[in-house]
């Protein structure tokens, strides 16, 4: 008989052909995982350089605002207008208490850079954490599906014994079959992990990557406005 893959999956027993599927269904997932994640931080690293560029060039922080909503993928633009729009919120109450005098107690100034700095941690979670949904997934696929697979290897060599054991023949021809239908659940197995261990471990490192910029960048914006709320104390 002509051996194959797909034969030797059509051929394997329900249980075989179950692992079988199951390692399908980690492997597609996967795939589509991989190539979404792979296209949104492309998008993000370029509109984090776009942003950036604007930023550093913008002579108030209302054009740099408005320079943000044009980079609704990039991280240190959603950082900032989470920043930028507690300060709003900070000024607004301030201003409805009492009218700006134009020179605030130090005590006030850093009551408002803590506000600020709350705001901006909120938001470099929440950036992180977007990037890196469903990544674990990927470390999930990596971790089980050669268990699984192997599951499937050896669920088929006891299959392949009993086979032995009711035709009373363990001659070659008679064991070969069984045992390759068994051995290509490990095959697929180790398929579906490969990928899945490669991009998680790559996706990983550019999220720390993206992680170490946008804290970066929160410093210095943090500083810029540090610097010009003493200025008016």
């Amino acid at each position: 008989m002509q051996l194959s893959i797909s034969n030797m999956i059509m051929h394997a027993g329900p249980m075989g052909q179950l692992v079988m599927l199951t390692l399908l269904l980690f492997s597609l997932i996967s795939w589509s995982i991989i190539f979404m994640k792979a296209r949104m931080f492309k998008k993000a690293i370029r509109e984090t350089d776009n942003f950036l560029e604007s930023f550093w060039s913008s002579k108030t922080l209302n054009d740099a605002e408005n320079a943000a909503n044009h980079f609704p993928l990039s991280p240190e633009a959603c950082v900032f207008l989470a920043g930028f729009s507690e300060l709003q919120k900070i000024n607004k109450i301030r201003n409805r208490n009492e009218p700006p005098t134009g020179n605030e107690p130090l005590e006030t100034q850093l009551a408002t850079m803590d506000n600020l700095k709350r705001a901006i941690r909120k938001a470099e979670s929440q950036e992180l954490s977007k990037l890196g949904k469903s990544l674990s997934f990927l470390a999930t696929t990596g971790s089980a599906t050669p268990f699984i697979g192997l599951f499937g290897t050896v669920w088929g060599i006891m299959a392949s014994f009993h086979d032995i054991g009711m035709r009373g023949s363990a001659s070659l021809a008679v064991v070969a079959p069984g045992i390759s239908e068994a051995l290509v659940a490990t095959a697929a197995g180790l398929g579906a992990a490969i990928p899945a261990v490669i991009a998680y471990n790559y996706f990983a490192n550019k999220l720390n990557e993206i992680e170490n910029e946008m804290q970066n960048f929160s410093t210095d914006f943090l500083n810029l406005v540090e610097r010009d709320l003493l200025s008016k104390v």
